[in-house]
């Protein structure tokens, strides 16, 4: 991933390629999100939206686009996907809606699909409310209230997830990134916004890389592609690594 560091961040918006996992296991999940952690006292609660595999939640293996979200402090085990829960409000004729698959899916070496979304904070009612905008015109999708983010202290991030027991599923493309849109995983045109709800390009905000298994994924840093695809990171790897 790639986040901010702590403070009054309004959200952000990024084009995230869309790769299947075809040969994942029931167990696992493959996942890449936009995300805003709200920081209170030490402890963090979570809005999270993006696509992910998970046979464990669908018991199937296509690319869906999901939510998530917590009040919680503890934020590992009592987050709740789509709307399994009070979280996420969806628009009515929305584009996209919580748990529904999407495709098609980018194809190694031969096609580049991807979807653009925003989540930001809304300037009048104070809600996270969550865009789509690869098609004709933006797209609501719906929102998250603003009881989920009540604080000013918050980290905005952007991150390839994988989740598995002992052998590792992969990540993205299933691929090592090199900065070919056919064959890695990315964010692109990332934008951040500021509390008016405007758009931005991130050229001075701090940002830091966070890659925890580099044996197993990678990731570059947050660079300026000049070639239209503005501030962007590649990441992913493959299958089969252990621990």
């Amino acid at each position: 991933m790639w986040h901010t560091a702590s403070g009054k961040n309004h959200g952000l918006r990024a084009e995230m390629s869309i790769w299947g996992s075809p040969n994942q296991q029931y167990s696992q999940e493959s996942r890449a999100a936009i995300q805003v952690y709200c920081e209170d006292g030490g402890h963090y609660s979570l809005i999270q939206a993006g696509f992910h595999v998970s046979p464990s939640l669908y018991h199937n293996r296509d690319v869906r686009f999901f939510t998530y979200a917590t009040l919680s402090k503890d934020t590992i085990s009592a987050g709740c996907y789509n709307l399994h829960c009070a979280g996420f409000v969806p628009a009515k004729g929305a584009a996209l809606m919580p748990g529904q698959a999407v495709a098609p899916s980018s194809i190694y070496d031969e096609a580049d699909h991807y979807v653009r979304l925003s989540l930001n904070e809304d300037p009048n009612s104070g809600d996270w409310v969550l865009y789509r905008h690869d098609l004709d015109k933006p797209s609501f999708l719906g929102n998250f209230s603003r009881e989920f983010c009540p604080t000013r202290s918050r980290i905005q991030a952007l991150t390839g997830f994988v989740n598995y027991l002992n052998t590792t599923t992969g990540m993205g493309s299933g691929h090592f990134p090199d900065k070919d849109v056919k064959r890695s995983a990315y964010f692109k045109h990332v934008k951040m916004y500021d509390s008016k709800g405007h758009a931005w390009d991130p050229h001075t905000t701090r940002v830091f890389d966070v890659v925890d298994r580099a044996d197993c994924y990678n990731a570059t840093g947050l660079l300026v592609d000049f070639n239209n695809k503005g501030y962007t990171f590649y990441y992913g790897g493959p299958s089969g690594c252990v621990g």
